[in-house]
């Protein structure tokens, strides 16, 4: 299970709930809050979520200037989602558009550091 580092992991629980469609499977927090591990549902996958925690060598992207990995989710409209994405504090890094290998997609940088390419093939 991948598990992605957030700063602030209840709004990203939130986010990824609403913009992405997921589904909360379970939460674990310490007793002052802090989110040790959630799970999400994108369809048949499972992303675990987790609060930054520098002491415990849990790093978000923000705090190290970006994140070397991209994830992909398949989206019944990519162009509403990265709209979204942006309207929300994201950033869309590259639009969506149809491409010749049959998908129609385009990269985003969610407002918690992390990059996405929202999905749908066309073919």
């Amino acid at each position: 299970m991948p598990r992605l580092v957030v700063a602030r992991a209840a709004e990203a629980i939130d986010f990824y709930r609403e913009v992405f469609g997921a589904r909360e499977l379970e939460r674990h927090t310490t007793e002052d809050g802090h989110i040790v591990h959630a799970a999400l549902a994108l369809g048949d996958a499972v992303l675990g979520v987790t609060g930054a925690a520098p002491h415990w060598h849990n790093h978000d992207p923000l705090a190290l200037g970006g994140s070397p990995v991209i994830f992909n989710v398949m989206v019944d409209d990519p162009v509403a989602v990265a709209d979204e994405v942006a309207r929300r504090g994201g950033e869309v890094i590259f639009p969506v558009r149809d491409h010749d290998y049959g998908f129609r997609e385009g990269r985003v940088r969610d407002p918690f550091g992390h990059l996405w390419t929202v999905s749908k093939p066309i073919r």
